[in-house]
């Protein structure tokens, strides 16, 4: 009788430890990585909610962002310089370069929006400033003026053109790009010299009503 007790005995004791192993295994995902529904996980981040995309991806939108660039109260001649500065945004900086497919320099982009204006400008960002346009103060500023630094010299040697509320866009120098900047930055305060206004007046037509 004494065997029969403890074989009985030790069934008694490991019932107990079978049910919680098999309770246990209900719990854990089996071989093939599958959960119970019943079993509440917290979701991979790559699932989660994508936040706003950068509308450098989609390009119909840095389209439209380019032409908000464009300021509303610019007139239309000025409005077609910047339209065609502003789309060459990016555009890699090359000394003596004048189209998107070269590059630019800061006078070539110049010459490049001003392409369509019924007059035709020097090629160096020195003979801009001296011979053609009329003397702007900083306070008068439109979009479309010509804006003439110098940098690392006693003479005018970088032009840009303003676009409206102290930005202006230009060709800075090598390894940069065509881009967007500010008069209230220090350094171009320091290199500011003098504005011109290229673009010929806008005359206000008389309409004559006859009766």
């Amino acid at each position: 009788m004494r065997p029969f007790f403890k074989t009985w005995l030790t069934i008694c004791l490991l019932l107990p430890l079978a049910a919680h192993a098999t309770n246990r295994e209900q719990r854990l995902p089996n071989v093939n990585g599958y959960t119970p529904k019943s079993h509440v996980s917290v979701p991979s981040s790559k699932y989660k909610k994508a936040g706003p995309r950068s509308p450098y991806l989609n390009t119909s939108k840095t389209s439209k962002n380019k032409s908000s660039l464009v300021p509303p109260m610019a007139s239309k001649e000025s409005s077609n310089v910047l339209s065609r500065a502003v789309n060459v945004l990016g555009t890699p900086y090359r000394w003596g370069g004048s189209s998107p497919s070269k590059g630019f320099d800061c006078s070539g982009l110049v010459k490049y929006a001003f392409n369509d204006a019924t007059f035709d400008l020097p090629r160096t960002s020195n003979a801009m400033a001296s011979g053609h346009g009329e003397k702007v103060d900083r306070k008068d500023l439109k979009p479309g003026d010509l804006i003439f630094f110098n940098i690392k010299s006693r003479r005018v040697n970088h032009v840009a053109i303003y676009l409206g509320n102290d930005r202006f866009i230009h060709a800075p120098r090598r390894g940069k790009s065509v881009s967007i900047d500010t008069l209230n930055k220090p350094y171009w305060e320091k290199h500011y010299v003098v504005a011109k206004r290229v673009l010929p007046k806008e005359q206000n037509t008389l309409q004559v009503v006859q009766r």
